[in-house]
C-alpha cells in the first residue's frame, strides 16, 4: 500500500469506519476529509475540513499532502434531496469525480471509488445483479452514480469501483446510514415506515474495510473496473427495521411496512437490488463477507417477528451496536 492515504466522506458510514480502521493500522499516514467548515470546532484527529467538490480546494489538498492512495466515498446519498435538486446531485456525485480524476492522474494516485446498488431499478425477489448487468436507475441519485461510474471508466479505467449496498456501522454524524436513521426514529418514539419489497445486501463495515485494505495491497491491475461488494443474504428495509426494533427493545407499534408502489412518488424507489459479489470474491481469493446480521437467530422469519420477545434475549441500543454495527 502506498501512502499517504486520503479518505473522503468521513461524515458518512463508509468513510467514518474506514478512517478509524486505517488510522489505527497506519497512524500518521491517513487523512480524512469532511465537507465544509465548522468555524472554531476542531476536527477529530486525522480529519481536515475541505470541500472536495471545489476543484481549487481539492487541488490545494493534493498539493499539501501528495496522496498516493485515495478512497473516495464522498457525495450525496440523500434520495429525496437529490430528486428535488438534480443540479446539486450531479455536482456532488459527478462533477467532483472530474476533479478527483485530474488530481489522481497528476500525482499518480491509486483510486478506489465507492458506488452503490441503486444504479439498478430492481428485479424480482430472489434474483441477483451481476456487474455485467446494465444500470437502469429510477432515481436521480442512482443515475448520477451510474454516470460517475461511466466517467471514471472512460478517463481512468484502472480505477477500482466498488458498488456497495447498506454499510452497517456507525456514521460520523450519528444520523447517516440505515441503522442510525432507523434507530433515531425509534429512540425519539417516532414511527418508522420501511419498504417490504426493497431488498438490499447490507454489509458490515468491518468487511468493507478488509476489502479496501486487501485491494490497496494488491496490484492495481487485479482490481480495475466495477466490482460488487455486498454480503450474500438479501434483506429488505423492513426486515432491517424489524431487527433494530426488536434488538433495541423498542415499541413494535412504531414500525410500519409497505410496498414501494404504495409509497410517495418522490423519490422513486428501487425494489430488489441484491448484488452477486462472486467476481470480487474470486479476485480476492477468499470470501470476506459475513451475512448481516451475523447471528442467524436475529434474522426475521415473518412480518411479525419483531413483536416476539424471547425471555432473556439481550436488548438495548448497546446490543444494536454490538451485534448489528459489528460482529
Amino acid at each position: 500500500m502506498q501512502f499517504p492515504l486520503l479518505i473522503t466522506g468521513v461524515a458518512g458510514v463508509i468513510g467514518y469506519n474506514a478512517l478509524d480502521y486505517f488510522l489505527t493500522r497506519y497512524p500518521g499516514e491517513v487523512v480524512g476529509v469532511r465537507q465544509g467548515t465548522r468555524g472554531d470546532i476542531a476536527p477529530a484527529p486525522g480529519v481536515v475540513f475541505a470541500d472536495v467538490d471545489d476543484a481549487v480546494e481539492l487541488e490545494s489538498l493534493f498539493e499539501k499532502y501528495r496522496f498516493k492512495s485515495v478512497i473516495h466515498s464522498g457525495g450525496s446519498c440523500a434520495l429525496k434531496a437529490c430528486q428535488l435538486n438534480p443540479e446539486l446531485a450531479w455536482t456532488l456525485n459527478l462533477s467532483t469525480i472530474l476533479s478527483m480524476l485530474a488530481q489522481c492522474e497528476r500525482y499518480n494516485s491509486r483510486l478506489i471509488c465507492m458506488s452503490v446498488d441503486l444504479v439498478f431499478k430492481g428485479r424480482p425477489a430472489g434474483e441477483f445483479y451481476k456487474e455485467s448487468d446494465p444500470p437502469d436507475a429510477v432515481s436521480i441519485y442512482g443515475q448520477s452514480m451510474s454516470a460517475a461510474e461511466n466517467l471514471i471508466l472512460l478517463h481512468r479505467p484502472q480505477t477500482c469501483i466498488l458498488r456497495i449496498s447498506l454499510p452497517m456501522g456507525k456514521s460520523g454524524t450519528g444520523h447517516a446510514g440505515a441503522i442510525d436513521w432507523i434507530g433515531s426514529r425509534f429512540l425519539a418514539n417516532r414511527q418508522a415506515t420501511l419498504f417490504t419489497d426493497e431488498f438490499r445486501t447490507p454489509t458490515y463495515c468491518q468487511d468493507i474495510n478488509r476489502v479496501l485494505e486487501e485491494i490497496l495491497n494488491r496490484d492495481e491491475s487485479e482490481f480495475s473496473g466495477v466490482f460488487h461488494c455486498g454480503q450474500p443474504r438479501p434483506v429488505s428495509l423492513y426486515q432491517c427495521a424489524q431487527i433494530i426494533n426488536r434488538i433495541g427493545g423498542f415499541d413494535p407499534d412504531l414500525l410500519y411496512g409497505l410496498k414501494t408502489n404504495e409509497g410517495a412518488p418522490i423519490p422513486p424507489r428501487a425494489t430488489n437490488v441484491a448484488m452477486d459479489s462472486s467476481k470480487l470474491i474470486d479476485a480476492l481469493g477468499f470470501n470476506p463477507f459475513t451475512p448481516w446480521p451475523a447471528d442467524d437467530a436475529l434474522f426475521p422469519t415473518d412480518p411479525f417477528w419483531h413483536r416476539i420477545r424471547p425471555e432473556g434475549e439481550p436488548r438495548g441500543w448497546n446490543v444494536v451496536e454490538e451485534k448489528l454495527m459489528r460482529y
